[in-house]
């Protein structure tokens, strides 16, 4: 079953010079990403011309600059906790091409709620903390087997 969105859910206000179509739905102030960093969202995604659904996720994490143009120029737009309407022209979208579900020269809509971003510094930072206690852990259970092992050797009848 995929589910339509009604008309009156697939329009924005008016589109800034690159074309994207935006519309705050819920306001929240403070910091915005950047192409370089990282945002945790939660979105729905359809068709302009006929509101089917195409995809829709919770808790999707990704760089703001891995997507398409038009979602990402829409990305640096939102403060966290703040929730958007874009409407997505076909040229900063998919374009000529197809993919997946969604047609060619496709006019795409996008509601999307910005629940947290990271800088790459910040993305780096947690990775290096990551490696680091998992290397500790390692070196741990090597240290403990290694002292099983010889409690076990000292305690063998010789």
């Amino acid at each position: 079953m995929n589910p339509i969105v009604p008309t009156s859910e697939r329009v924005c206000g008016a589109a800034g010079a690159s074309g994207l179509g935006a519309m705050q739905l819920k306001p929240a102030e403070g910091a915005k990403p950047a192409k370089a960093d990282y945002v945790l969202v939660n979105y729905i995604g359809y068709l302009a011309a006929s509101g089917a659904v195409f995809d829709q996720n919770q808790q999707s994490a990704f760089p703001v600059e891995g997507v398409i143009p038009g979602f990402s120029e829409g990305l640096q737009m939102m403060a966290k906790g703040s929730i958007w309407r874009f409407c997505v022209p076909s040229a900063l979208g998919y374009g000529a091409q197809e993919s997946g579900p969604i047609p060619a020269n496709s006019d795409l809509v996008f509601q999307v709620e910005l629940v947290d971003f990271k800088t790459s510094a910040e993305i780096e930072a947690m990775r290096a903390a990551q490696t680091d206690a998992s290397s500790a852990a390692s070196e741990a259970a090597a240290e403990a087997a290694a002292e099983a092992a010889n409690a076990a050797a000292e305690a063998a009848p010789q």
